[in-house]
């Protein structure tokens, strides 16, 4: 039997319909009646569920990012050798945002307008666990197998040529000429090149 859109849950068709118009539009051009053109439902019963568009938009944040971090803790805190735990983290973050490109802009300016709060809401107040991670790497120094390197600065040079290309799309894309479909091309070619980048600089 084919489920149709009235057998779904309201609230569910609400969420999956702001999450394409968030997709299509980012939090900025997004509009309420738009999300409820789209749940097949009026705007006055959207607002009964989501009295804003930056609580609809919250929720979907949350909802997202409590399930992505426990998996990104899983790899930081596996036993997985350091290469193929960078490549494992690169992987994961790099789907999650071809899935969701509207999270990193509003992550970053959430970070810097009330980090604690944030944190707070979607970490529930604990940080990811990197002790293992670090480990490796003093271990693996050590060893001679790679240079010494600052664990802090291994997991910046990682967030940053991860979360970049998604922060600064519109302005690549203007300036290099590519579409969507391109631009995802990248992003999956950059789950191999940023580990294989990284794993060459930690060798020299």
């Amino acid at each position: 039997m084919v489920k149709t859109q009235a057998d779904t849950p309201t609230e569910e068709r609400i969420l999956a319909a702001a999450r394409k118009v968030f997709i299509a539009h980012g939090l900025t051009g997004a509009r309420m009646q738009e999300i409820a053109d789209e749940a097949g439902i009026n705007k006055a019963l959207l607002h009964y569920y989501f009295r804003s568009k930056e609580k609809l938009f919250e929720t979907i944040l949350t909802e997202t990012m409590q399930s992505f971090l426990p998996r990104i803790n899983a790899i930081f805190t596996s036993e997985l050798p350091v290469e193929e735990k960078i490549a494992a983290f690169c992987s994961e973050y790099i789907d999650k945002m071809l899935d969701n490109p509207f999270i990193p802009l509003f992550v970053v300016n959430e970070i810097n307008n009330q980090p604690d709060d944030f944190f707070k809401k979607i970490w529930g107040g604990k940080k990811p666990d990197v002790g293992i991670l670090v480990k490796q790497l003093e271990a693996a120094a050590k060893e001679k197998m790679i240079r010494p390197v600052s664990p802090v600065q291994l997991i910046l040079n990682i967030m940053s040529m991860c979360v970049f290309p998604f922060v600064a799309k519109p302005m690549f894309q203007k300036v290099m000429g590519i579409s969507d479909k391109q631009f995802r091309l990248l992003m999956e070619e950059r789950k191999k090149e940023i580990p294989a980048f990284i794993m060459a600089a930690l060798r020299r």
